[in-house]
């Protein structure tokens, strides 16, 4: 069965094809009847050398600032601290993880203590998929999330949408 729609979409495109093209005849016919002195079908411009300069320049820093961003600039580590053999670290999220990387201990039990300020939806739930935790976090509250890691190695946390992430860095105990 064809929707109501379709069918009137159909027309008026139809419509605006046939007007468009009776349009573009009557200014073809207008263009042929007055005479024109260009000989060329565009008209160049001039611009002063320094707005050339400028927009080249400008183009150039965004571009470099663009790589930057994306391939060399790097979250700010923040190290857990320990207070009564728990790792513990304050992330706040708001527009994303603020810190987006931690670093934690191996065998020492973690918490992480999320202070969710964004209303938005996608960060209404935290998931640290290789530790099985899934968490709803409520707007202006902490939530505390505890566990242990028995590994090194990186490991992502991300919102229930998979837009925003952090990495929690798990690393070996080092000297005695």
């Amino acid at each position: 069965m064809v929707r109501k729609s379709a069918i009137i979409a159909t027309i008026g495109v139809s419509i605006g094809l046939i007007s468009s093209g009776a349009i573009a005849q009557t200014m073809r016919e207008h263009d042929q009847s007055t005479p024109t002195t260009s000989t060329s079908e565009f008209q160049r411009i001039e611009q002063p050398l320094s707005n050339k300069l400028l927009v080249t320049v400008g183009g150039l820093s965004l571009i470099g600032l663009e790589l930057w961003w994306f391939l060399f600039s790097k979250p700010k580590a923040l190290k857990a601290e320990t207070q009564g053999g728990i790792q513990s670290v304050n992330i706040v999220v708001n527009g994303g993880y603020e810190p987006s990387y931690i670093v934690v201990k191996i065998g020492q039990p973690v918490r992480l203590n999320f202070d969710r300020k964004d209303p938005s939806s996608c960060l209404e739930e935290i998931r640290l998929p290789e530790f099985r935790i899934a968490r709803t976090l409520p707007i202006d509250r902490i939530t505390a999330i505890d566990f242990t890691p028995d590994k090194p190695g990186k490991y992502e946390f991300t919102c229930g949408m998979n837009m925003f992430r952090g990495t929690i860095e798990v690393q070996p105990v080092t000297g005695a």
